[in-house]
């Protein structure tokens, strides 16, 4: 993804458009209106731009009356910084200065139900609009938690004291909503153009270690570089007390809104941050590999490219979050059986043993039992779609292959993104296995829509429900993957059953 630089005129936040904005639109019209999941992607999007417009004009509503009363309204955060970049914003913060809080609040009840967000913090909301408004404050860190902070709103601190607590200087700009001027006290505008991130406060940085993360996430969506200073300052802080939730909101967005979320983790190790939260990751470094299946290096290097890779497929995914998950712990097994065999590095069993690796992995950062059994899944099954279609193999180890999957449409895709990110191989070379392995799946979804023996069909046949049924239905499943037809299915398990008497 090339770095839109920012545009130094200012300029409505608009509707995005294909042309000057991160999003990329692919493929044909003719495509996309065939394509439900495009249309409902279309239609979301022209909702969300009708959601923006109105929260912009009632943004200039409240910075008429704020004017009125003596004061000024300023667009603040990631609103500033990504219209800059050229990126549609989705949210809307606003800082009011000048007036009182009780001002502000009677204000804001005339135009509506006001409500309030974040009660420790000052924001307020109204309701029906998207707007996050805030008046300035300082914030003093008293314990190791993220909700352990003294707040203390001032509205007439000014705009550089308001600024110095954000995080980075790309953050900290400031849009007058009425005359459009930017305010940079911090030079963020400078560093939007050269595609630095640079903390803009030492001593407020440090208050919170999720800045950390943050820092990385930033790195991998926009594709910038740290600042040395910045890479010192991250590399000094604990990041141990982080709740695993704040963790995994970072991690997602780094999976899923970048084109390369390898910079997540390569500015991590950068930091000499990765251990805390991502050991199964830092150990893949050094773990090594056959170079001449893959010259792009060691398995860090190989895991890497992988989940660039799986960032074109990630759409297609049926759980874009799970899938990317998968990609990056696809080969958490290999530092634990990789071995130099025969002059030779080898990793026999890697995608069992990486399992139980995989599942620590998950369990550290989420308690979400599906997510879990889908990465466990993909990672024990990752290798078998390539083997299994290169040996001529029957139709019924497919089947069996894809039965025992939890989405076999993604196993597909995490094998299309494993083969991918060997260095030196391209999407040609993979085409006719990758037609050959939809194809075989085709063919079972089909199989899976014939006509199957159920329990009923059992009961029908004078079965009782007890502790042969299931070991019956099991039977009966086996010859359903084996292609055979539902009569000769029924008779066969009938005749097992008999034999377990």
């Amino acid at each position: 993804m090339a770095r839109k630089k920012p545009s130094k005129e200012t300029s409505e936040f608009s509707p995005a458009t294909c042309e000057g904005h991160v999003l990329v639109c692919g493929g044909s019209a003719a495509s996309k209106d065939a394509d439900p999941a495009n249309s409902r992607k279309e239609s979301a999007k022209l909702e969300a731009a009708a959601a923006l417009q109105r929260d912009l004009a009632m943004a200039r509503t409240i910075a008429r009356l704020v004017d009125e009363r003596g004061g000024r309204t300023f667009f603040v955060g990631g609103c500033v910084r990504d219209k800059l970049m050229g990126i549609q914003a989705k949210d809307l913060d606003l800082e009011v200065h000048g007036i009182e809080p009780a001002c502000l609040r009677e204000l804001l009840e005339g135009l509506g139900h006001c409500s309030e967000r974040g009660a420790s913090f000052g924001i307020l909301a109204l309701d029906g609009y998207g707007l996050d408004i805030a008046q300035p404050r300082r914030e003093r860190a008293i314990g190791v938690h993220h909700t352990d902070f003294e707040v203390d709103v001032d509205p007439f601190i000014g705009t550089y004291e308001a600024a110095i607590r954000r995080d980075f200087t790309i953050n900290a700009l400031m849009e007058d909503v009425l005359t459009g001027e930017v305010i940079d006290h911090f030079n963020g505008v400078a560093d939007l153009q050269a595609g630095i991130l640079r903390h803009v406060s030492e001593a407020s940085f440090a208050e919170d270690p999720l800045r950390v993360l943050r820092a990385a996430q930033f790195a991998a969506r926009f594709e910038f570089k740290l600042a040395p200073e910045t890479i010192s300052l991250c590399s000094t802080m604990d990041l141990t007390a982080l709740s695993k939730e704040r963790v995994m909101g970072e991690l997602e967005k780094a999976l899923l809104k970048a084109e390369r979320p390898s910079l997540f983790f390569e500015t991590l190790r950068e930091m000499e941050q990765l251990d805390t939260w991502f050991p199964e990751v830092a150990a893949l470094v050094g773990v090594q590999q056959p170079p001449q299946y893959h010259p792009e290096g060691d398995v860090w290097a190989h895991t890497m490219c992988v989940i660039d890779q799986a960032v074109k497929s990630r759409d297609q995914a049926t759980w874009p979050l799970a899938f990317m998950l998968a990609a990056l712990a696809h080969d958490f097994g290999k530092p634990a059986t990789t071995e130099l065999i025969d002059g030779r590095w080898r990793a026999f069993g890697h995608e069992n043993e990486g399992v139980a690796v995989a599942h620590v992995f998950i369990r550290r950062l989420t308690a979400e039992r599906k997510l879990a059994t889908y990465v466990e899944s993909m990672v024990k099954l990752h290798m078998r779609p390539n083997a299994i279609v290169g040996c001529a193999k029957k139709a019924k180890s497919f089947n069996r292959l894809f039965d025992s999957s939890v989405s076999p449409e993604d196993l597909l895709l995490i094998a299309k993104s494993d083969y991918l990110g060997c260095g030196g191989t391209s999407a040609e070379a993979y085409s006719k296995t990758e037609e050959a392995l939809r194809g075989r799946l085709a063919d079972y979804r089909e199989l899976m829509a014939r006509p199957h023996v159920t329990g009923e069909d059992l009961i029908k046949a004078g079965l009782k429900p007890g502790p042969q049924f299931s070991e019956a239905l099991a039977y009966a499943h086996k010859m359903r993957l084996a292609g055979i037809a539902k009569e000769r299915v029924l008779q066969s398990t009938l005749g097992y059953v008999r034999t377990l008497k």
